[in-house]
């Protein structure tokens, strides 16, 4: 009798458990849709704002420099605070300082708009930022693990998936809605004003999604001495195994796509002399396509790998800032370049998030994917940094000097991928992709769909005149 409660006490724990991962994934996804407002509002508009209060196109590279590195960095510090704290109060109290952030970043806004230190303002919003990023950043591992423990094996593509198209249709929504404000606001001569309401808008967002987080289920986490191994080593072996070389690609990718990403914007406002509503029309476009990649990106990593995903938007990513040199129409850029960003990136994020939880075991997920997303930060500082010297040293004769950059970044992310990618293993037992089979097939349908088509179409032709020339 005492075995047999013993069983159904059991079997009631592991169910309250499934609908407590279950309401927590749910959960989730409300918390990511009050993340986005956060991001749609503040983040994207950090770039604009620096072009607003007089920034270089050497300091906006560096904006985005700095704050790559040192928010990685502080996940280090993330991943050690798990030793001694829940996931839960490391994620509630990193969020709390972030949510803080926005006030002097406010604040700089307000001084522009009264003409007051003008000259040190880009500096001290490159310092609040970067702060901004740190302690969002202090969150990462710990918010990386959670996920890792609430979200099926099985099902990590199709969920995520689900969640990012969903977060992205709500970010698509509030930053249209913002560009059209802030053309308004900067119309009638308020475009700091504009800019303050939209930091104050996301810093009720991280709040919101702040508390929400106090609501999500948290499964226990015991970690023992043998789970950490120092940086140094993680470095040391990582030419030497698997889930090293990917770090060691996904490092390199984002320094060479870091040499031209902070200049899309200052392109478009600066050279390009867009509009808000035309910057935020080609800057969103890439989000909508990726809204509906995202379910087939999906789907097809849980079938056949991310390994796949990745070699795959590969090709299309290396020609992503090529296109940009075709024409500097908004609408060629939002229905060409950012259409394939989207379809690309929309995959190849997703691929490379879900292969860390393949490759790495529950209680090392938390170290790992912080000294990941350091040698991922380092990459993106080295890029930014080599993106700031050369727009402020290199001068070419048959190009401006952005869309050279642009030119540059694109050969280099093709000459990473080709170099990187086959040194890179599938870790899952995943069905083989055989591309050429799939896309023959594609081919032949296509073509017997047309046939079949043109066939029914002369069918009913013979059978109309034969019915007009007999009666």
């Amino acid at each position: 009798m005492i075995e047999q409660d013993g069983k159904e006490q059991k079997v009631l724990e592991e169910v309250k458990e499934k609908l407590q991962r279950e309401a927590a994934r749910k959960t989730s996804i409300k918390e990511g849709c009050f993340s986005t407002i956060q991001g749609s509002f503040g983040d994207t508009y950090i770039p604009p704002f620096a072009v607003a209060i007089n920034s270089s196109n050497s300091q906006i590279a560096m904006l985005t420099s700095l704050t790559n590195l040192f928010g990685p960095l502080s996940q280090f510090l993330g991943s050690r605070l798990m030793n001694r704290y829940s996931r839960k109060k490391i994620v509630l109290v990193s969020l709390l300082l972030q949510v803080l952030m926005w006030i002097p970043i406010i604040g700089v806004a307000i001084l522009f708009w009264k003409s007051i230190w003008t000259g040190a303002l880009p500096i001290l919003l490159i310092i609040f930022f970067a702060s901004y990023a740190i302690f969002g950043n202090l969150a990462g591992p710990a918010w990386f693990s959670w996920m890792g423990d609430i979200v099926d094996e099985t099902d990590r593509g199709g969920y995520f998936s689900k969640r990012n198209r969903i977060a992205g249709l709500v970010a698509v929504i509030a930053m249209i809605v913002s560009a059209f404000f802030l053309d308004i606001f900067k119309k009638h001569g308020f475009l700091l004003l504009g800019f303050c309401l939209f930091f104050f808008i996301a810093m009720i967002g991280r709040t919101i999604a702040r508390e929400l987080f106090k609501k999500q289920y948290e499964p226990k986490l015991a970690l023992d001495g043998k789970y950490y191994f120092s940086f140094w080593d993680f470095v040391k072996k990582a030419p030497f195994n698997n889930f090293g070389r990917f770090t060691i690609y996904r490092s390199l990718l984002g320094l060479v796509v870091s040499i031209a990403g902070p200049f899309f914007a200052v392109y478009m406002l600066r050279n390009l002399g867009f509009s808000y509503i035309n910057f935020i029309i080609v800057s969103t476009s890439a989000t909508i396509f990726s809204l509906f990649a995202m379910p087939l990106w999906g789907k097809f990593s849980d079938k056949f790998g991310n390994y796949e995903v990745m070699r795959i938007t590969s090709l299309f990513i290396f020609a992503l800032p090529i296109l940009w040199l075709v024409s500097p129409s908004p609408y060629y850029l939002a229905l060409v370049p950012e259409m394939l960003s989207g379809f690309a990136w929309a995959g190849f994020n997703l691929a490379a998030g879900n292969y860390i939880y393949d490759c790495v075991t529950i209680q090392r997920r938390g170290l790992v994917v912080s000294y990941y997303n350091i040698m991922n930060g380092i990459g993106v500082f080295l890029g930014a940094t080599i993106g700031a010297l050369m727009v402020a040293y290199i001068h070419v004769n048959f190009m401006a000097i952005i869309p050279f950059i642009f030119l540059v970044s694109g050969i280099l992310r093709l000459a990473v991928s080709l170099f990187m990618l086959p040194k890179i293993k599938e870790v899952r037992c995943v069905k083989p992709f055989e591309g050429n089979r799939v896309f023959k097939n594609l081919i032949f349908d296509s073509v017997r769909s047309i046939y079949g088509s043109h066939q029914f179409m002369i069918t009913e032709f013979i059978k109309k005149k034969k019915s007009e020339f007999f009666g």
